[in-house]
């Protein structure tokens, strides 16, 4: 990878972090912005004399241009992400999405530099019209007054925003949508650390036969999850040899339904569940999967499998369980 001078907002996050690591053992000259709203410097702790670490709101414009000054790339990956938020604080998720974008945006345009990479998200197509799914698919919100979609919208406006603003400055601008990213320490408010964690309290109070478990549906709805360490090898790659104003996903074309994600999940623990579908939220995708084939013929090839992924993750929080924020 070509060394650069990088700035990667939301760099104290789940994605954010483990692609700061990169960039620092690759020998690039790092700069993270990120307010810890939902990240944390500790991800960090073993990187944070090689990098410069910069507390700061991107929806401040005049401290994102003071930040990224002298930068040649800025990586924009700060987001409020989590189901939770999206259907509790939708304003904040709008907020830190669209006016974050436009502090990012302004930043470059102020400070010139000529490469952008966002991260974007599948929700910004919600539910795909094919699947597995290609980056073409058209952008759609099915229904502005479901809170389920502030994130989905906010990803939706900041791929126009870059498309459109500082049109003429970019010689490159990059897409990327992350597809159901998994991995140790990635948050509290996702699938897989909520099922691991219910699966462990549940198989605590039914010591032995099967473990009754509530899914949402009927567990048929599927999902395809790839692993951090997957995913990050995608997105140096994309950043190093993907083309100007081109969007990629990074993901796996491995798709799994949910009833069989829980009993893998069970398996880990070396117990059977008993599963209890109930109704699915409103705004729910029923499937999703991303073709991948784009970022695949630029040299991508993901390696770890949901077996050897959960494994990895629920030891994880397993260990960490203690942690989990009580409020």
């Amino acid at each position: 990878m070509t060394k650069r001078k990088y700035l990667v907002t939301g760099g104290t996050g789940f994605i954010g972090s483990a692609l700061v690591r990169r960039l620092v053992k690759e020998g690039n000259d790092v700069r993270v912005v990120d307010n810890d709203l939902r990240g944390s410097s500790a991800r960090l702790s073993d990187v944070l004399s090689s990098i410069t670490l910069i507390p700061c709101d991107v929806r401040d414009a005049d401290a994102m241009t003071e930040a990224s000054r002298g930068c040649e790339s800025i990586l924009h990956l700060a987001a409020l992400n989590g189901t939770e938020n999206f259907y509790n604080r939708p304003d904040l998720v709008l907020d830190i999405g669209v006016r974050g974008m436009y502090g990012a945006l302004e930043a470059a345009k102020r400070n010139g530099i000529t490469e952008f990479v966002l991260a974007s998200s599948s929700e910004a197509y919600q539910t795909p019209p094919v699947v597995p799914t290609p980056e073409e698919v058209p952008l759609t919100i099915p229904d502005p007054w479901n809170p389920r979609y502030s994130y989905g919208g906010s990803k939706l406006i900041s791929e126009i925003m870059l498309a459109n603003y500082n049109r003429d400055l970019f010689k490159k601008a990059l897409i990327f949508r992350p597809h159901n990213v998994y991995g140790p320490d990635m948050g509290w408010e996702h699938v897989l650390p909520q099922l691991i964690l219910r699966a462990q309290t549940q198989i605590a109070s039914h010591p032995t036969g099967k473990v009754p478990f509530e899914i949402q549906g009927d567990g048929s709805q599927t999902r395809s999850f790839v692993h951090i360490d997957d995913f990050i090898d995608g997105l140096i790659i994309m950043v190093e040899k993907g083309q100007h104003r081109n969007v990629y996903h990074i993901g796996t074309r491995d798709e799994i339904t949910i009833r069989t994600l829980v009993e893998a999940i069970f398996n880990w623990f070396g117990r059977e569940p008993e599963i209890i579908a109930t109704s699915l939220p409103e705004g729910g995708t029923l499937r999703r999967c991303p073709d991948t084939s784009k970022l695949e013929a630029l040299g991508y090839a993901p390696k770890t499998d949901i077996a050897k992924g959960i494994d990895h993750i629920a030891q994880w929080y397993v260990d960490n369980a203690h942690l989990r924020p009580t409020a």
